[in-house]
């Protein structure tokens, strides 16, 4: 079965038309990259998929796993396996890493049916996790994101997503703002999650073919004005890199 199916999927934000018939399927144990100009949708599909209020869906379906996607609540959409790396990860002042992962641990569990691993076992493996993405274990027990910076958010999130371990990650630009090494350790966590996780997807959001030197893409897709117009292999992301979207969009 897919991981997920989107087909035809139209959405709007405050009445402008932002995905105009998007279709993609992602199989379970590939990466797939979005790339595509600034304004062409690659957010407000992130969005929907998570279920983030202020986004209308006037058209168009998404199955994941064989349910249907938006009939789901947010959070139904996260215990079913769904994760959502920010672009722009915020704060949580007061809640702790530890205290905000076990809790979303303990909740997901719950809803599946299953029993949450031991708190010492959670903590345990946090550390571990921490330690594999140059993230000190102080900062779990910081408020989420608090203080931290860019670098250390980015970072925040890919040890959420390992924890986790969600069927289908999204990591909606999570290149951005980093530098070199931070891009290094972040491409490093994801290339190990999907090796420990071989029948897990990810959905790659990014501008810039540099994270797929880290992350290496079994397809890869062009989206502009809401739609995919050309599909490839990362050979797409290398040609964009040396000519840009110019060519592609104009034709469209």
């Amino acid at each position: 079965m897919s991981l997920i199916v989107i087909d035809n999927l139209q959405a709007s934000v405050n009445g402008k038309p932002i995905l105009k018939g998007l279709t993609l399927t992602i199989e379970p144990g590939t990466v797939h990259a979005i790339m595509g100009p600034n304004g062409s949708g690659k957010s407000t599909l992130s969005h929907v998929l998570a279920g983030k209020p202020g986004y209308e869906v006037t058209g168009g379906s998404v199955r994941f796993k064989g349910r249907d996607l938006l009939a789901m609540a947010p959070e139904e959409r996260a215990c079913a396996g769904l994760f959502l790396a920010f672009q722009y990860p915020v704060e949580i002042p007061g809640v702790s890493n530890m205290e905000f992962l076990r809790a979303a641990a303990e909740a997901q569990a719950k809803a599946r049916g299953e029993t949450p691993p031991p708190a010492i076992d959670m903590m345990r493996r946090l550390r571990e996790i921490a330690t594999e993405l140059g993230l000190h274990t102080d900062f779990l027990k910081r408020g989420v994101n608090e203080g931290f910076s860019g670098g250390e958010k980015k970072r925040n999130e890919i040890l959420q997503m390992t924890f986790l371990r969600p069927a289908l990650s999204i990591l909606d630009e999570t290149d951005s703002g980093l530098d070199i090494d931070a891009l290094r350790i972040v491409g490093d966590g994801v290339t190990r999650f999907l090796r420990d996780n071989p029948t897990h997807g990810v959905l790659l959001i990014t501008h810039y073919q540099r994270l797929l030197n880290h992350i290496v893409p079994d397809v890869v897709h062009v989206l502009t004005d809401g739609r995919i117009i050309e599909t490839g292999d990362r050979s797409l992301a290398l040609r964009l890199e040396e000519q840009g979207y110019v060519g592609l969009v104009d034709r469209t």
